[in-house]
């Protein structure tokens, strides 16, 4: 059943019918009442440009400042949503547990490799069974830590989706706006351990990457990779902020879901407000190669992840409640986040999909980059990334030729709502 419409107040009931310009400056404010009706981003974390005054605004005409009844059970909490990885956090906090769990010998070894998923190619299963080998028994740790070659086909599978010789590790046919193999497979990788067992590793490699110090790297096989990890003051600042204002906050998230919960249990998000991969248990609670499907798609190997419109997907059917085929599709505005942030193109869908402002922190993904800079409706929100950004990307996002993932994998034009052809854009917000 849908959630009830959103308690809109005046100036938010304007904004969604398009009356009033998403720019438009907030009234000023003299009553007594403001200070806790109105939270305030800190002033003392810096943005780029006027991103602080355009997130305000929608914290103030969605939350309790404009719709005071709010803070009083009256109405439903406009929600806000985040990708977790680059979004919330500089760097991959998936990479680090899987790094740290490389390190010391997490990873159990299947009876085949193919068994791992059922996009893996030959070629990939031959390379990761002479990489490491047969000689240890079937379900017990491989020695990763010391064996360069099986951390290295590993690794490579995972951030390239080749072998280390360069072959193709995943084909067959798969919805390329719902998954991707290798994110599917680090779950899958996880498999035989308990959630808990997941969560402490992921735990031990916070409290590494969180102790590296910035820009630090570590030698995992031949691979040298991030060691570091850092929340971003200001995501935990608009959290903080957005939760004061009566939103309900989610994560969202690509990632392995005991994985993403333990780092964001760290700035107030509990199990229930953390969506990720979630893996199907066996009957002795753990791990499977299966994972739970969305919508009208069934549990699978992996089929329906929170990956581009499957973010749409979770988000419809955790938080909206909304079932069946339904979920995939957008929704009206009174069943649609206010406000969402994401990096990269596995987040366009889900950050188009708000009504209030789209966050995008710039890490030169097309069809992100070419959205929030087309910025069809007045109300993107470009930041470069707050720690090391990246520099001005040479050339232009070619969002006419090649700004749309198909479903088939096919790059193609990215088109506005009325179908329109988003032109090339250039990068104006970095580093």
């Amino acid at each position: 059943m849908r959630r009830p419409a959103l308690a809109l107040g005046l100036a938010t009931a304007a904004l969604l019918a398009g009356s009033v310009p998403a720019t438009a400056a907030a009234p000023a404010r003299t009553d007594s009442s403001h200070a806790t009706r109105c939270p305030q981003l800190s002033r003392d974390l810096p943005w780029y440009g006027d991103n602080r005054a355009k997130l305000q605004r929608t914290i103030d005409t969605r939350g309790t400042c404009e719709n005071p009844g709010l803070a009083h059970g009256h109405g439903r909490a406009p929600v806000a949503a985040f990708d977790w990885d680059n979004t919330m956090t500089k760097n991959d906090v998936t990479d680090a547990t899987l790094n740290w769990s490389l390190l010391n010998d997490k990873i159990l070894r299947p009876a085949h490799w193919r068994d791992t998923s059922k996009w893996m190619t030959p070629a990939a299963d031959r390379a990761l069974t002479a990489a490491c080998g047969t000689a240890v028994p079937v379900g017990s740790p491989l020695p990763t830590s010391t064996d360069a070659d099986c951390a290295d086909e590993i690794l490579r599978i995972r951030a390239e989706a080749k072998t280390m010789s360069g072959q193709e590790a995943f084909s067959g046919t798969w919805n390329h706006r719902r998954t991707v193999p290798e994110y599917a497979w680090v779950p899958q990788l996880f498999a035989g351990h308990t959630e808990d067992e997941v969560r402490a590793y992921a735990a031990a490699g916070r409290k590494a990457a969180l102790a590296a110090p910035v820009g630090a790297t570590v030698k995992v096989g031949t691979h040298t990779l991030p060691a570091y990890v850092r929340y971003y003051d200001q995501q935990k600042d608009l959290v903080r902020t957005l939760r004061k204002a009566g939103f309900d906050v989610y994560i969202v998230s690509a990632g392995s879901k005991p994985v993403t919960e333990v780092w964001s249990r760290a700035i107030g998000f509990d199990r229930a407000h953390t969506i990720a991969i979630r893996s199907i248990l066996d009957d002795e609670q753990k791990l499977t190669y299966r994972t739970q499907g969305c919508g009208d798609m069934p549990d699978s190997q992996g089929d329906a992840i929170p990956y581009i419109d499957g973010k749409r997907c979770w988000i419809n059917q955790e938080i909206f409640h909304i079932k069946g085929a339904e979920a995939w599709r957008k929704q009206d505005p009174a069943h649609r986040i206010a406000l969402g942030g994401g990096d990269a193109d596995t987040d366009s869908t889900f950050v188009d999909d708000a009504t209030g402002a789209h966050l995008v922190i710039n890490r030169n993904k097309t069809e992100a980059m070419c959205r929030g800079y087309d910025n069809a409706d007045g109300r993107w929100v470009i930041n470069p990334m707050f720690i090391d950004p990246l520099p001005r990307k040479s050339g232009s996002y070619p969002c006419a030729t090649k700004g749309y993932i198909n479903t088939d994998g096919v790059l193609g034009p990215l088109r506005r709502p009325d179908t329109t052809v988003v032109p090339d854009q250039s990068d104006r917000i970095h580093g």
